[in-house]
């Protein structure tokens, strides 16, 4: 079952972003450092997470990792890797969605296909989730978040 979440069309055009790894945001970010660490706070509170650096991303990613492997876990990046924070300056973030959730989220402006993932060597579903950039964008990413969270345990 797909957690539902409520996904507002995002404001204004997308980000720039890199067209391939390491897959970057280059515009966009928060200018207030309390949305970035909000998110993280939250997220890393989510049920068996365990934060750890990223086993695929660039230096400085914090993943979220589950303590144990689920019945999806063929879903996950890597080992029990389902999502990661990346570093200043990009503070976008990657993560493994429901398909129907990915589809919607990419459709409303929210996402957009990790180029790995098109290739077929992560799972179709990985996305790039761009940077909150105010209160509400953070309400709109962690809920995204919480919903593969939630997928990925159920």
């Amino acid at each position: 079952m797909t957690p539902t979440v409520s996904l507002p069309t995002r404001s204004g055009p997308r980000p720039r972003t890199t067209p391939s790894n390491p897959h970057t945001q280059l515009d966009q970010q928060p200018t207030d450092p309390r949305i970035r660490e909000q998110l993280a706070a939250r997220l890393f509170a989510l049920r068996g997470v365990v934060e750890r650096p990223s086993a695929i991303s660039v230096a400085g990613a914090r993943a979220l990792t589950l303590r144990q492997p689920t019945s999806r876990s063929q879903l996950f990046m890597v080992g029990t890797e389902f999502a990661h924070l990346h570093p200043a300056p990009d503070l976008s973030l990657h993560t493994v969605l429901p398909p129907e959730l990915a589809a919607e989220a990419i459709e409303a402006g929210w996402a957009e296909p990790h180029p790995i993932a098109r290739l077929g060597l992560i799972p179709a579903t990985v996305v790039m989730l761009y940077a909150p950039r105010e209160e509400t964008e953070l309400e709109v990413v962690a809920g995204l978040v919480t919903a593969a969270h939630a997928f990925l345990t159920s």
